[in-house]
């Protein structure tokens, strides 16, 4: 049986009052013909792996370069196929601070010890623990984290000239679309991942997996058959390895446009009120802790899960709570294969811009402090992220965390079929 995790800090969650409560509701009775399940259903793995092999067409995707816009590009198209035509793209400029590094991103070249755009930072300890960002404490083994910046760390020499344009400042786009809701139009999910990557590999899992299972959410949820009463947004964030400055510009540029009707009487809101917004950002390794050498284990481990976590330092730490245990509820019900747990200590991710506007998750493959921040993906930000590199029980980590959003955006969202 797949097993429940709990913290005991947030255990009154589960008697207090849902900010969430429909679903709650479709959790507790579920009809024998549950269209949720039959939407989830609609999901499989070999779409979502073509998903993600589509994006390592484009190499590592870095912002500010030609294969990031050619990939973008590629994204609007594949929207629009699935039914999201109304796609738009969010447009800003990106001016990073002055630092060193080959081909933009971070001030050390290679991996040990690099602290560059999106890295972590550190070196491999033994036992003990110290603090990370966002609370959360590190124990165990630990391997090594940082950016790869070094081109010749990429044996493929097809993608090392992939990714061989630099990053250059400048004007940057983003693009998204809309799933508008019949009955409250005026109200609205937000679902994401980020698109860009770095480290001289293809991105595959950081943020891949996660753009694969946006995209996947919004093809299935954008079928003709389909009705769901509130809106639900999919949005593809640039610029997340430099800072979140894709997700912070949407943020800025919309959050004062939230349930204005434009034109007045029209029935129509360009950006409708934001319910909860949710995040996924590195969704198929879970392999296990490192051992004593640094080394991770090459097989998925069995207590492999998606974890959810919300900031229990954000403005809406209580309603971001039910929010994810919402989540872990639909993970049990429509999950195959992977249990789900919940942590307080989201950081790092594209959901931080919006955690003090509107209660906000994310979704990973590992605990993003404590685990990721320790060096249990050595993946991250590396040449080995590539898409060979992956086996169908990782990429199955993937779909059921595709499978835990699309279940709970759905009862969140009043999903139904025609």
């Amino acid at each position: 049986m797949r097993s429940r995790h709990l913290l005991p800090i947030f255990a009154a969650v589960l008697v207090a009052p849902c900010a969430f409560p429909q679903a709650d509701q479709a959790a507790q009775a579920a009809p024998a013909n549950d269209p949720i399940k039959a939407l989830v259903g609609r999901l499989d793995l070999p779409r979502y792996k073509a998903t993600i092999r589509g994006l390592t067409k484009f190499g590592d995707r870095r912002e500010g370069t030609d294969r990031n816009r050619q990939a973008i590009d590629w994204i609007e198209a594949q929207l629009k196929s699935y039914g999201c035509t109304n796609t738009e793209r969010i447009h800003y400029v990106y001016q990073p601070a002055a630092r060193g590094g080959r081909n933009g991103a971070g001030a050390a070249g290679g991996r040990a010890g690099a602290n560059g755009a999106g890295g972590d930072g550190g070196g491999r300890g033994g036992r003990g623990g110290r603090g990370v960002p966002g609370g959360a404490v590190l124990r165990g083994e630990r391997g090594l984290v940082g950016v790869n910046n070094d081109p010749d760390l990429q044996p493929d020499t097809r993608l090392r000239e992939l990714n061989s344009q630099p990053s250059t400042p400048g004007p940057r786009e983003e693009v998204y679309c809309t799933k508008i809701g019949a009955t409250h139009p005026e109200e609205m999910y937000i679902v994401g991942a980020h698109m860009d990557g770095i480290g001289w590999g293809e991105a595959a899992n950081d943020d891949g997996s996660g753009t694969a299972l946006v995209m996947e959410l919004a093809r299935v949820l954008s079928g003709p058959d389909v009705v769901t009463d509130r809106s639900i947004r999919f949005a593809l964030w640039n610029n997340e390895e430099t800072g979140t400055n894709g997700a912070r510009a949407y943020a800025d540029q919309r959050k004062d446009l939230q349930g204005k009707e434009d034109p007045p009487g029209s029935g129509k809101y360009p950006e409708p009120k934001w319910l909860g917004m949710i995040q996924h950002d590195m969704m198929m390794f879970d392999h296990g802790m490192p051992r004593k050498d640094g080394t991770v284990s090459d097989q998925q481990r069995p207590e492999a899960d998606v974890n959810i976590e919300f900031q229990s330092r954000s403005k809406f730490a209580a309603p971001a709570a039910d929010l994810a245990w919402a989540f872990l509820a639909a993970n049990e019900k429509y999950a195959t294969d992977y249990p789900a747990a919940v942590g307080n200590h989201m950081t790092n991710t594209d959901s931080g811009p919006f955690m003090d506007l509107v209660p906000s998750i994310s979704l990973r493959e590992l605990e993003r402090g404590s685990q990721i921040g320790a060096g249990w993906d050595p993946t991250h930000h590396q040449p080995t992220d590539v898409y060979s590199h992956y086996s169908d029980g990782d990429f199955r980590l993937g779909l059921n965390a595709a499978q835990t959003t699309l279940g709970a955006v759905s009862q969140l969202a009043g999903a139904k079929l025609k």
